[in-house]
């Protein structure tokens, strides 16, 4: 029997400054539904984050919490580090009013507002998104919507 995916839940991140991560996700409507910690993995500080105005979470635990999680750990200074998990995308009414927003909230800028064409053999899509890094250092898309 093949497991039937019913949607998506959230996404966690390990915060370099735990309430500097935790306010920005507030400005971006993120409220605290849930808080713990589990001594059995290091873990102070944790919190499941819920959007406001969509069902989406995101998790945000401290810098010394010992779960697995993709590619090596940021290290101070860097501008970014590549690994396979590649961006956190939010769906905006505008790109641009969204970038600016989270710049005021302690964002850097990466990507001011661009419309991109996504040519296939068939068809093309046409995307309007601007990108941030984070005060933690992720990268966040924000995308009009578009049709796929």
């Amino acid at each position: 029997m093949a497991v039937i995916i019913k949607g998506f839940h959230h996404f966690a991140i390990k915060a370099q400054d735990f309430q500097a991560t935790l306010k920005f996700y507030q400005s971006l409507h993120f409220e605290i539904a849930h808080s713990w910690s589990l001594p059995e993995f290091n873990l102070k500080q944790c919190v499941m984050m819920r959007n406001k105005y969509f069902d989406c979470y995101i998790e945000i635990c401290d810098q010394d919490a010992d779960f697995p999680s993709q590619g090596r750990k940021h290290q101070r200074g860097e501008e970014y580090v590549q690994n396979s998990i590649m961006h956190l995308c939010f769906t905006v009414n505008d790109a641009q009013e969204a970038y600016q927003e989270a710049i005021a909230n302690g964002a850097k800028p990466l990507s001011a507002k661009e419309v991109l064409e996504l040519h296939s053999k068939s068809r093309f899509v046409t995307v309007a998104n601007s990108l941030v890094y984070s005060p933690n250092g992720e990268v966040i898309e924000f995308l009009e919507e578009a049709i796929f």
